[in-house]
């Protein structure tokens, strides 16, 4: 096997590539998961199963959490150590549903 199809291979295959689609996974596992107080969810609670179960990686769920900010999934903390479910989720939860 060629160099370029052997990276190319490798490259196309990340299931969390997409934004959208690293956004709809912390969200989820954010959904399943007991808030503490006040709705807090630690970060790690998320960060952990994303990257050693599902093989994600640093910048992925980076850019996921980002996006499910923008998108109003998801409230992240200034600190960065909690997250918030927002109303929103309730909307993401009705997309996963449909598709």
């Amino acid at each position: 096997m060629a160099w370029g199809a052997l990276t190319s291979k490798l490259a196309d295959e990340r299931a969390f590539a997409d934004p959208e689609t690293a956004a709809r996974k912390p969200v989820e596992l954010a959904s399943s998961i007991e808030p503490v107080q006040d709705g807090r969810i630690h970060i790690e609670k998320i960060n952990a199963p994303f990257l050693y179960i599902l093989k994600g990686t640093g910048a992925e769920f980076g850019a996921g959490i980002r996006y499910a900010v923008e998108q109003g999934w998801l409230e992240l903390h200034e600190s960065g150590t909690y997250v918030r479910l927002l109303n929103g989720d309730d909307d993401l939860k009705q997309q996963m549903a449909s598709n």
